[in-house]
């Protein structure tokens, strides 16, 4: 398949992902303790990585133990990235958060510098200084009560990008090129495992306040919150597959990012505006005037600023 045919799917069920789970936390935590709803993906990713492996015959000897070390780490870090993404999602709305979490690209070069020797030219330079200038915009435009909170979601969004670019490093590096769809299937399922283990340890020993507030709004819902999770680890795991194998099939893992980035703040910000005027519970977006105009001159900034980043 070809890999922006990839890149659109990844897009596409990761917006679902971005608004259904600010429905989860708007509505059933209320914005507290988002991050306790990891508790079901924590069985269901463990449950997931070990049914795909079992299906495709997974076997352990076609992997050196270093490279099955870095993709469970893959899947580790991803994992670890869901915490600022959850707690930002239960301080701001889905069309900001979208925003500020566009810079995959730019992580994608200053590692690239920093690890892999990559030089950056004059116009990466000034996209970069190009695609900041968005969520600083955000946040001048703001309420000056509000600006604290959203820097607060900012440095989120930053921290869940940067995690997330990391993971993906690993796990991009590990492939070297190969695009066997059963090896990268087996892979993937390695990383989804991973991810479940991490979310039980954090579950279980590192934050087990949160499974209490998990099981305390799965009561309180009558269980109806397991339909809205349900949804997001569906689109969350396509998201998934179709994101990592656009980074192993695009000619390099930053324009398979830039491509991606590019096109999810549009599509993030137009389908904000259509599920506030249709479903009000559900998108929930500021529509006022000044409002959409920050956010849609937001968007052209952050699209032209990854644009010049492929050049």
């Amino acid at each position: 398949m070809n890999w922006l045919i990839l890149v659109g799917v990844a897009v596409l069920f990761d917006v679902f992902r971005i608004f259904i789970d600010n429905y989860i936390s708007d509505v059933y935590y209320k914005g507290r303790e988002v991050a306790a709803q990891k508790l079901f993906s924590a069985y269901a990713k463990t449950i997931i990585g070990i049914i795909i492996l079992i299906a495709v015959g997974f076997n352990f000897s076609q992997f050196d133990p270093l490279t099955m070390f870095l993709l469970f780490l893959s899947g580790v870090l991803s994992s670890i990235a869901e915490i600022p993404y959850y707690v930002a999602l239960g301080i701001e709305n889905s069309t900001n958060l979208g925003i500020f979490i566009q810079l995959a690209p730019i992580f994608y070069l200053i590692l690239g510098w920093l690890f892999l020797g990559e030089t950056f030219s004059l116009i990466q330079l000034i996209a970069i200084a190009i695609i900041l200038v968005a969520p600083i915009l955000i946040v001048l435009t703001s309420r000056k009560r509000s600006r604290k909170v959203k820097m607060h979601a900012i440095f989120l969004a930053f921290l869940y990008v940067l995690i997330s670019v990391i993971g993906n490093l690993l796990f991009t590096s590990v492939n070297a090129g190969r695009l066997e769809t059963d090896i990268l299937i087996e892979e993937i399922a390695i990383v989804v495992f991973g991810v479940g283990i991490m979310d039980l340890i954090i579950m279980y020993i590192i934050f087990p306040k949160w499974r209490k507030r998990y099981l305390h709004v799965q009561k309180a819902s009558k269980n109806k919150v397991l339909v809205p999770l349900s949804a997001s680890l569906v689109v969350g795991v396509i998201k998934t597959f179709a994101y990592r194998m656009a980074l192993i099939a695009a000619p390099a893992v930053a324009l398979a990012s830039a491509a991606s980035d590019s096109v999810e703040p549009i599509v993030i910000f137009f389908m904000g505006i259509v599920l506030t005027l249709i479903w009000p519970k559900f998108g929930r977006e500021k529509l006022d005037k000044k409002t959409v105009l920050v956010h849609l001159i937001a968007t052209v900034i952050v699209v032209v600023g990854i644009v010049l980043m492929q050049m």
